[in-house]
């Protein structure tokens, strides 16, 4: 099928397409030690599979599924066969492991090249991949996308910013892959620096790997002269390639010919309306080395309601706006840091680096939040800087509906994070 075909594909088709992959894929996952005892005790096989919408028949898989089973219980071929493996902690927790088979990565390849193709991104590009390889997925995944797209591709890896500016000028690179916080970061440089964005190449940054709200999207956006796309993926999932927007920007089309998705409460496990937020729980449809069912991504999304404008028909999936296990409760109200992000970044003489503080005083978890103010901003005047405080309290507890503690810091004096920014410190005892 034409890849502008797939991309196109009515629903009823793709719905068909989507229970041929998903019959196969049970078929393959059963051969694996932990589905071929899973799926036993289910009862469930191929023959039971007659409608996407019949995944909910299976028993769902968790990150501890994989932590037990690690490293080989969820392999579902010869191990001969296996030609790469991708790690990762996530989050939080315990390691865990993903095996790729030579047409697994053929696959894993293409999706990405879809993703860049659709964005822009074209043959004769020259794309610069400023995040982490080896074990992490962000690195290889967009590595070979982009060379199977046709492009010349700059395996820079993270941080060093003077040496990432030197590349971009020499090699006149068009294209980054980039995570958010990196994104600021370096966009602060830039202007410590004296350099014009405008001055460089980039049209086109492709972010994520890390949570982040529309207004970092905004700000990398207007900082570095450019348009930025996010993306979405998991290791479990392969990694980038999962979801990505379109130029219409509104939402991140999820391919579902290669992933069955759900988005479901994640206390009850019930499937919620879509353009209702929920936990998004995925089924690889195209994975042959091991395949991963109703995998619990703990991922908070909903599907937005309606047609792309772009044409595509493949659903999309808003902006992730935290993880059920990064949710926290203060004073009987849940928060996530998404919310206080985005309203940080939507405060003009805010910086780009904040960090969230949990404490506990007399057995009642408090939440302390410091934020970077930008240098024209930062006064020696206790009265100006009393007025910016209390109209940053004012939008907090406008979204968070409780008063945080707010601490307004000099420009530089957070850390600064060169891989995942570390927004959340939790100090409250175990």
């Amino acid at each position: 099928m034409h890849l502008h075909e797939v991309e196109t594909i009515g629903r009823d088709a793709l719905a068909d397409l989507q229970v041929g992959a998903l019959r196969a894929t049970l078929e393959r996952a059963r051969r694996s030690p932990f589905y071929g005892r899973r799926l036993a005790e289910a009862g469930i096989g191929p023959q039971d599979i007659r409608t996407p919408g019949d995944i909910r028949k299976l028993p769902l898989t968790t990150k501890d599924d994989l932590r037990t089973e690690y490293p080989f219980g969820l392999v579902a071929c010869p191990r001969e066969e296996l030609v790469r493996l991708h790690a990762s902690s996530g989050t939080t927790g315990a390691s865990t492991v993903v095996f790729h088979d030579r047409q697994d990565l053929d696959n894993w390849s293409d999706l990405v090249a879809r993703c860049m193709y659709m964005v822009g991104m074209r043959p004769g590009d020259v794309f610069q991949n400023m995040t982490a390889y080896g074990l992490f997925t962000g690195g290889l995944g967009m590595h070979y996308g982009a060379e199977r797209l046709g492009c010349l591709t700059v395996p820079a890896g993270p941080g060093n910013t003077q040496r990432q500016v030197k590349l971009i000028r020499d090699f006149s690179v068009t294209a980054l892959h980039i995570i958010p916080s990196y994104a600021l970061h370096f966009a602060g440089w830039l202007e410590r620096e004296g350099i014009d964005p405008g001055d460089l190449t980039p049209r086109i940054a492709l972010i994520g790997a890390e949570p982040h709200t529309g207004e970092a999207r905004s700000r990398i956006e207007s900082l570095l002269e450019l348009k930025a796309y996010n993306s979405y993926g998991l290791s479990e999932m392969n990694g980038p390639g999962v979801a990505f927007e379109c130029p219409e920007q509104q939402g991140m089309h999820l391919w579902e010919d290669a992933f069955l998705m759900e988005v479901v409460d994640p206390e009850t496990l019930e499937p919620v309306p879509d353009g209702e937020p929920g936990e998004l729980v995925l089924t690889t449809l195209q994975r042959r080395a091991m395949p991963i069912l109703r995998y619990r991504t703990k991922d908070i999304t909903r599907i937005l309601p309606g047609e792309c404008a772009c044409g595509r028909t493949h659903r999309r999936i808003d902006r992730i706006t935290g993880r059920s296990d990064d949710m926290f409760i203060i004073k009987g109200v849940n928060i996530y840091p998404m919310q206080i992000e985005r309203v940080l970044l939507g405060i003009p003489e805010v910086g780009q680096n904040y960090l969230i503080i949990l404490d506990r005083e007399q057995d009642i978890d408090q939440l302390r939040v410091k934020v970077e103010i930008k240098a024209e901003h930062y006064r020696d005047d206790p009265a100006a800087m009393a007025v910016l405080h209390r109209r940053i309290i004012h939008r907090l507890r406008d979204e968070l509906l409780v008063t945080p503690g707010l601490d307004l810091m000099p420009p530089r004096s957070l850390p600064e994070a060169q891989g995942k920014a570390q927004r959340v410190e939790d100090l409250r005892p175990r």
